[in-house]
């Protein structure tokens, strides 16, 4: 028997909902263009790496067949295909008239003149019904039609996998309407890196500071088992933070500050082979809501940005892939989203 428990609320002015890794945010470029991203925010420091990237192409799909054929040559989502490095589009666009010719299909791939900004990803998507899309790579879905006058409350069930593996999250549920579901359609599945979710307002997205902080402060945490040596060697305190029991560190230091702290602490680990984790975290939007996820039993939290109120939420077992699906009424109407979490890979 599952129970189920009110995490918090959600607010989407827009009418357009996003469902993401909450820890991929930092590369959401809103209503710039992807090529304004900083390949090194994506883990890339090679320059012809960094090139390539920084001059990648986005597709879309063309003709009397084009709904067919992306389905078939299901590389991404819909119709369109997103952030092929510029090395790799002429090969892409091979396969996919390849694939047309010996498909007999009526089909091309033509590339979009400037590269689609993520929030218009998401318009197109919400447009088509509710679906996925592709944001360097990450799996992310959208769905429009969401009331923006009303808070929508976020419910999470918790089930009992069985003795192996025992009780935990079984899905999360956006209440959006109370009348009877008619349908259900999936949208996708989103691809979680960062064990933790995203439920957001498109226009809050754009509004989102992942790592820059909103006020100028940074905190610097770290912890493990030589972090009484660390602690006598730095003079550092408890962190005193909720739910961070056995952490030590420094909380609302200037940005200077806490960047040579943390640069400290990590030549000491170094140089020593000390046993134990640095966490640099500036007071960013996602440092707000992670704050709360520490400190609560359930590990979610809320931020507010101008109108709009996002939802960040622990998947309970880590990464993975999972489902997404929407109910709808009688008229079509959008009546709840679930998220299917489960034991993955």
């Amino acid at each position: 028997m599952e129970e189920i428990f009110k995490l918090g609320d959600i607010r989407c002015p827009s009418g357009n909902l996003v469902v993401v890794d909450g820890g991929h945010l930092g590369v959401w470029s809103g209503e710039r263009s992807p090529a304004e991203i900083d390949p090194e925010v994506l883990g890339i420091d090679d320059p012809s790496l960094t090139t390539d990237v920084a001059n990648a192409v986005d597709f879309t799909v063309l003709g009397l067949d084009a709904e067919e054929a992306a389905r078939s040559f299901d590389r991404q989502p819909g119709v369109m295909i997103y952030d092929i490095p510029a090395s790799g589009a002429e090969e892409m666009r091979a396969a996919f008239e390849e694939h047309c010719r010996t498909a007999k299909l009526n089909a091309w791939l033509e590339a979009l003149p400037e590269r689609e900004a993520h929030a218009q990803r998401v318009r197109r998507a919400a447009a088509a019904g509710g679906g996925g899309f592709f944001m360097f790579g990450i799996p992310v879905i959208a769905l429009g039609g969401i009331p923006s006058d009303r808070d929508l409350p976020v419910f999470a069930s918790r089930a009992d996998f069985g003795p192996e593996i025992g009780e935990g999250w079984s899905r999360i549920s956006i209440l959006i309407s109370d009348a009877p579901a008619e349908t259900s359609r999936s949208l996708g599945e989103i691809r979680v890196d960062w064990a933790r979710v995203l439920f957001g307002d498109t226009d809050a997205l754009n509004a989102w500071q992942h790592d820059e902080p909103v006020d100028g402060l940074a905190d610097v945490a770290f912890w493990g088992a030589d972090v009484h040596e660390a602690a006598a060697r730095f003079d550092a305190p408890e962190l005193g933070e909720p739910g961070e029991d056995g952490t030590r560190g420094w909380c609302g230091l200037a940005l200077p500050e806490a960047v040579e702290k943390a640069r400290a602490l990590l030549r000491w680990k170094e140089e020593t082979g000390r046993r134990m984790a640095v966490d640099f975290r500036p007071h960013s939007h996602h440092w707000q809501i992670m704050r709360q996820v520490r400190a609560s039993e359930l590990e979610y939290g809320v931020v507010d940005l101008a109108d709009a109120r996002v939802l960040c939420a622990m998947t309970g077992w880590g990464d993975g892939s999972f489902p997404v699906t929407a109910d709808f009424d009688s008229s079509g109407e959008v009546v709840s989203v679930h998220l299917e979490l489960a034991p993955t890979d």
